[in-house]
């Protein structure tokens, strides 16, 4: 048996545990926009992981608030689309985290810029 035929059966056995022979296209777009939400969340932690490895400490860079901005709102939605109230407020709530941080970030930028 070859390795696509294999791979084959595994695709058609998980669509079956997940339901997902009855799906529209509509419902496998909003599944794709979850998975690719999920990455990007995801991803926040790997570019925290290369920031603090090339500054030799423990840092979070801007780019992880930005990505966890858009990772959380782009989960928000999927989570809102989903119906699943526990989902929207644990994701509706970071965004404000998220924010927040940005707009210190931002503000101390603004004061160093400000002082030279």
């Amino acid at each position: 048996m070859a390795i696509t035929d294999i791979l084959w059966q595994w695709t058609q056995r998980l669509m079956d545990a997940f339901h997902m022979r009855q799906m529209t296209p509509y419902e496998i777009v909003w599944l794709c926009i979850g998975f690719l939400a999920q990455f990007i969340f995801a991803a926040r932690f790997i570019i925290q992981w290369i920031a603090s490895e090339r500054a030799g400490k423990s840092y979070v860079p801007v780019a992880f608030w930005l990505v966890s901005l858009g990772g959380g709102i782009m989960l928000t939605a999927y989570a809102i689309h989903r119906h699943d109230i526990v989902f929207t407020v644990g994701q509706g709530s970071g965004i404000i985290v998220y924010v927040r941080n940005l707009m210190l970030i931002h503000k101390e930028r603004k004061a160093l810029a400000g002082s030279s």
